[in-house]
């Protein structure tokens, strides 16, 4: 579960290192986002000071979807499933900032039609 001051990690090549939500969307009074759902963020730290290859910079604002949580996640079959950090890839208008997710991501988000984050991923459950 994530609400806002959450440090996350970005788990896309963006360029971005750690992030910390301000803001999670998704309705009225909505406290906490799960697994597929949508934050807003600032990033806080950079992987390289190389400019060239960093796609944002330190400060920004942008949107987010969360790939994983450290909060336990029960599948239909009745498993559970935890990930050690929380983990968020950046989005510009509507697909992914980056081009390849490290880790791996839920089956789950197809279902809500974000098919494209497990596409570029390494692996999913």
């Amino acid at each position: 579960m994530i609400q806002p001051q959450t440090v996350l990690q970005v788990a896309d090549n963006s360029g971005a290192k750690t992030a910390i939500c301000i803001k999670v969307l998704g309705g009225y009074r909505k406290r906490y986002a799960r697994v597929g759902d949508f934050v807003v963020v600032s990033i806080r730290s950079i992987r390289s000071k190389n400019k060239s290859t960093v796609k944002i910079r330190k400060g920004d604002v942008c949107k987010a979807i969360v790939i994983r949580t450290k909060k336990n996640i029960v599948l239909k079959d009745g498993s559970t499933i935890f990930f050690s950090k929380n983990c968020i890839s950046l989005i510009v208008k509507g697909g992914p900032l980056g081009t390849r997710i490290v880790g791996p991501t839920l089956k789950d988000l197809k279902t809500k039609k974000l098919s494209k984050f497990i596409s570029i991923s390494s692996g999913s459950i």
